[in-house]
């Protein structure tokens, strides 16, 4: 069993950056691809981020493309987001996953683990 945990949400003020951290627990992680999603209150999960199991394909959520960065090391079996310029609309419980597969994805039903998440709380 593949056990995912978030670290580094908290509350920032607008502007502000956070970086999120996702430690894997199984070697296994380094071959597949990895995600970042996030679920506002009273709205449904959505993609935010993924990347390939080498790093070499990456993939964004428009609203934050050019604020946040994915990137893993697989040699510490770590994902992470770096999450630049941050907005109110940005507060969320974040999600990292595991993919079924090798590819970066933005398709839910491709990732098999899920982390328990993290909040995020950005403030006006």
């Amino acid at each position: 069993q593949v056990q995912l945990v978030e670290s580094g949400g908290g509350l920032v003020p607008a502007g502000n950056s956070l970086t999120l951290s996702c430690v894997c627990s199984r070697r296994t992680c380094s071959n597949n691809g990895m995600g970042w999603f996030r679920q506002a209150p009273g709205k449904e999960r959505e993609f935010v981020a993924s990347i390939s199991w080498n790093s070499g394909t990456t993939s964004y959520l428009d609203s934050v493309k050019g604020r946040f960065t994915i990137s893993r090391d697989n040699a510490k079996g770590m994902l992470y987001l770096q999450m630049n310029s941050l907005e109110p609309e940005d507060t969320a419980v974040y999600y990292c996953a595991a993919s079924r597969s090798a590819a970066a994805t933005g398709s839910q039903d491709m990732y098999r683990y899920w982390g328990q998440g993290t909040q995020v709380t950005v403030s006006s």
